[in-house]
Parts: structure tokens; sequence; C-alpha cells
């Protein structure tokens, strides 16, 4: 039997989870605030907080790192690559502590891996890292030349729930057409056609609705006198974007969760925000339809945030005219993870190596 320890790092939440094989053990989630975030200058900066609360973790649940057969982890920002379960190596390493392809907390994931796997002398690997790419190149094409549009999505809880979806509407993921939304701390939303995502908003620093942390699409003009404006640094504007944005910059929190109680309470310029939020999901799941040239089987909509009912029924009222809507709240990635890697270790399936270029 093989125990795998999982670790997902995201935005808002550090994740963690013992597998012995298929069975999870444990898992558990801690839950990272605004101001708690905002005390590092990088993301990198984060990785032995990070660490340290894992190991606390681990202690508290009578697990030794001894004991693990091998460690998953969330993937980072790298440069594109196929589908699949990849060895951490020095070059993925590189690559993300020197956050050479962007900065995003699920940089983390391997570098954290990596600590363990040096510690303990067994492998890590990373599973359908973010930058998973299967855009059409048309989808790539953009309106000033030198600038394209790039893949960054939640491709592991997206791929995994999309498979589940279709097979309960009775068909293989290869077969389906599905909008796949996908509600945290960034949003993403891609068009699956037939087993692969040909389009999808860049979830971390591009287009998109604005989420939680991440602004989103912005007003070029508004964007460009904002940064000539001598107001930000080029890296205060960057976590502008990233980190301080969407609804951190208009509410000055990151929780869902927090903002339906402001509601709840009778603040108006809450219900507004959150509104306006959904009506941007729900305007780019209308542009994914016409990507599928609206052959829609089903629309999808997973994550943590999926959690809110008041959410996704503002969303629903504006896409069910479209297709079916699925609600799967939360996410399965450290499933999804953890089945990456007994594959490899199964030879199910062949490692991958990463290789900076």
């Amino acid at each position: 039997m093989e125990r795998i320890l999982v670790v997902n790092p995201g935005s808002t939440s550090t994740k963690t989870a013992v597998f012995q094989d298929e069975k999870e053990i444990f898992n558990e989630t801690i839950r990272h605030s605004a101001d708690e975030i905002k005390q590092y200058k990088k993301i990198i900066d984060q990785h032995e907080f990070r660490t340290k609360l894992i190991l606390g973790i681990l202690k508290s649940k009578g697990v030794l790192l001894e004991e693990i057969s091998a460690i998953g982890a969330r993937g980072g920002l790298l440069h594109p690559l196929e589908s699949g379960t990849y060895l951490v190596n020095e070059d993925m390493i590189n690559d993300l502590s020197s956050a050479r392809y962007g900065e995003h907390a699920s940089n983390l994931g391997a570098i954290i891996a990596h600590v363990f796997s040096t510690q303990i002398g067994k492998p890590a690997f990373i599973v359908d890292p973010v930058i998973v790419d299967e855009m059409n190149e048309i989808a790539k094409i953009s309106g000033f030349k030198g600038i394209k549009r790039v893949s960054i999505w939640h491709a592991l809880n997206q791929k995994f729930i999309a498979r589940q979806a279709a097979k309960e509407l009775g068909k293989t993921y290869k077969d389906a057409n599905l909008i796949v939304v996908h509600l945290g701390g960034g949003i993403s939303i891609a068009a699956h056609c037939k087993g692969k995502a040909v389009d999808v908003n860049n979830a971390l620093n591009g287009d998109g609705p604005f989420s939680p942390e991440r602004a989103g699409g912005l007003p070029l003009i508004g964007l460009v006198n904002l940064c000539y404006s001598k107001k930000y640094t080029y890296e205060e504007m960057k976590k502008n974007l990233t980190g301080k944005g969407g609804l951190v910059s208009q509410l000055d929190i990151n929780s869902a969760i927090e903002v339906e109680k402001r509601i709840k309470d009778g603040d108006k310029h809450a219900k507004l925000v959150y509104e306006a939020m959904a009506y941007q999901i729900a305007k780019t799941i209308g542009e994914m339809s016409t990507v599928l040239q609206g052959n829609v089987d089903a629309i999808v909509i997973t994550g943590g945030i999926a959690y809110s009912k008041i959410l996704t029924e503002w969303i629903k009222e504006r896409v069910s005219f479209i297709a079916p809507v699925k609600v799967y709240p939360g996410e399965d990635e450290l499933s999804a993870i953890a089945q990456g890697v007994l594959r490899v270790i199964r030879k199910e399936e062949e490692m991958k190596l990463y290789e900076s270029v």
C-alpha cells in the first residue's frame, strides 16, 4: 500500500491530506485572511510559514513523514505543458522560486513538496498544473501584436469535475461539450470541447471576471493611466491585480462568507459588488458558449465559492437558457492529485519530466 501526502496551497488557504492508496485518511484546510497574507511581500516568502503549518497538521494527526511513500502537490506557474504527472526536479524548483512565469500561491506546492522529498528521500510530483495548455491557436490571438492570451486556470479540478459531470450526463468526457466554472480566490471559466479546454480566461492576472482577489479584465486606458500615475511601483501594481483586486479592492475582504454576512446585515454596496461578480461570471459563460457554437451539454459550476447559493442563483438566472446548470460545490483537487501520483507509482501512466526552456 502507498501512503501519499498531498499539499495544495491556494491564494486564501492551505490544504493538506494523506491518502492510503485511494482512501483518504484525513484532509484539513487552513484559511488565511487578507491581513495574514499581505504581511508577505512576495508569495515565495510564505513557503516557510506554510511548511510549518503542514508539519503541525501532520503532528496533530499522528502522521510521521517517514511513513510517506510520495508527495503530491498542486502545480504552479511554469511554461505551458501537456496534461499529466510531473516529477519535481531542480529545473522546476528554480523556475517556481524565481517566479519566472509569474507569481501565484500554487507555486508553493512543488517547493514545499521538494522540502519534504529532500528530507525523507521520497519522490515529489505535481499533477495537471495550472498552465496546462489546450487552447485553440485562434483563442490565443489578442488585439496587440506580441501579447498573446495565455492558459492559466484550475486545470486539475476542472478536468476532474468535467469527467464527473459528463458521466452523469451519460457521456464520456471526450464526447461532451461543457462550460466549466471554477469559483475560488481566482475564477476560471473554460470551454471544454470533446475532452480539451479549447478556450479559458487567464484566471491569475488577465481577462475574465473579477474574483475575491483578482481584478480580472479592466478598462485599458484606466489601467494605463493608473500605471503611469506614479502612485504605485511595478511590484505594487502586480499585487493590485493579483492579490488586492476584486472583492479585496472593493470591500477590503477576500471571503465570500463575510460578503454574504454584510449583505444580510443590509450592506447595499456589498450586495452590488457581489452581484456584479456574478454578472461578470455569467457574461464570460456567454462568451464560452459562442466558442462551442451554442452546442453546450451543461454548464458546470465548482470550487469553494460554489457553496454560495446566492451567487450561484444569480449566475443561473442569466445563463440557464444556454444549457442545464450543474453545481458541484467545493473541489476534489486533493483526491485528483493523489490519484495522479498513484497512477505513476503503479506504472499505469508514465511519469513526465519538466525541463526549463
